[in-house]
């Protein structure tokens, strides 16, 4: 009886006989090498498109907060710019109303010839004009507006009065049909109310873009 044969695990029993294995070991080891290179590859892809995407959102963060920042400078801006301007609207106000009356006490009839002076010209056809000045400028007010009025071609008749209640360098010119006046007082009234109503307004508005900048911090 001869010895009895191995089993070998190559035998395609399902083909009724022998067969060598369809892949060798080599060819085997290359296929898994490049498998595994493929395998790097779209992993190396991946990992470079998930970098970008991350970069990419990065970035948008940062350009955004960057906005949000500008838009944070300029509002504080605004405001430090409305009250410098508020505040230099006042200082030349003050200044102003300190220098006025020392201007005007140094020459209190600067002002009655330029107002006298532009209505002569337009009143040349006239048949008179009434000039009321402060009681202390009376004598002067009377030579120098009639040598002004001769100047503008006028021929009718000028009656300067002398009015106690006119404060100096203010005055009334009347003729038939109007009249006109200058009255400091009124005037820096006037213009007072003016520079409140806009300092409220800038105020406010800086006071708004404060609130704005204390909300989104």
């Amino acid at each position: 009886m001869g010895a009895p044969v191995k089993f070998l695990f190559d035998v395609d029993f399902a083909g009724g006989g022998d067969r060598k294995p369809t892949i060798g070991l080599a060819e085997h080891a290359l296929k898994l090498a490049e498998a595994e290179n493929a395998a790097h590859r779209r992993g190396y892809e991946q990992a470079q498109r998930d970098a970008k995407v991350e970069t990419d959102r990065r970035i948008a963060a940062a350009l955004e907060r960057i906005a949000e920042d500008v838009a944070l400078a300029n509002t504080a801006l605004m405001t430090i710019e409305a009250r410098l301007e508020c505040e230099a609207v006042e200082v030349a106000v003050a200044v102003a109303r300190k220098l006025a009356p020392a201007l005007i006490a140094q020459e209190p009839f600067a002002e009655i010839s330029a107002l006298a002076g532009n209505c002569f010209r337009q009143l040349v056809a006239s048949p008179h004009i009434a000039v009321r000045v402060n009681d202390g400028l009376y004598a002067a007010a009377r030579e120098r507006l009639d040598g002004i009025l001769r100047g503008r071609g006028f021929e009718g008749r000028l009656v300067v009065l002398a009015e106690p209640d006119i404060a100096p360098g203010d005055c009334r010119v009347e003729w038939a049909d109007g009249g006109i006046n200058r009255d400091t007082a009124k005037a820096d009234a006037a213009i007072g109310e003016a520079v409140a109503s806009y300092l409220r307004a800038r105020r406010d508005l800086a006071g708004v873009n404060e609130n704005a900048q204390e909300v989104r911090e």
